[in-house]
């Protein structure tokens, strides 16, 4: 099976058991890292996910994984997590829930002389992503923009 496929396949087979337990899905990525692979559910609720949802979470979609049987002939190992408190933002749905917050942004060519800043998620469409800085506002382009993530404020 192709990458996405594999993506796409968990997201059929979480999205009923996060619905029955009252979580969402927040991303599902098949990477290789090192030497394994790893197919990893990231979930999410209202005041945040603990070990034990994961642990839940994680048993019933394993016992399905079983029966399916489906992913590719490196094998896999099966995570689910918490998207975390710098979660990556991928999908409109992020953007949306993200709008006001602070992101660190890291582009893969300089602009304006900086590969990195960091500032207010204002707007967003299918090819760019408005930020407020104190001096001013940026449009990058998606296709510019290497990672986006919401800034962690200790």
């Amino acid at each position: 099976m192709k990458v996405k496929d594999i993506e796409a396949r968990t997201e059929e087979l979480i999205i009923p058991i996060l619905d029955r337990m009252g979580f969402e899905l927040y991303d599902v990525e098949y990477v290789k890292e090192g030497q394994d692979y790893y197919l990893r559910a990231y979930i999410d609720k209202e005041g945040g996910i603990n070990i034990d949802d994961c642990v839940a979470v994680s048993r019933e979609m394993n016992e399905l994984i079983d029966v399916e049987d489906f992913g590719s002939d490196e094998g896999y190992i099966f995570e689910v997590s918490s998207p975390g408190l710098g979660r990556v933002l991928k999908k409109d749905k992020h953007f949306e829930k993200s709008l006001g917050l602070d992101v660190d942004i890291k582009t893969y060519k300089p602009i304006n002389g900086s590969k990195e800043f960091t500032g207010e998620l204002t707007s967003f469409d299918k090819d760019t992503i408005t930020v407020t800085f104190d001096d001013g506002v940026e449009i990058f382009n998606r296709a510019d923009i290497a990672q986006i993530k919401l800034t962690i404020d200790f």
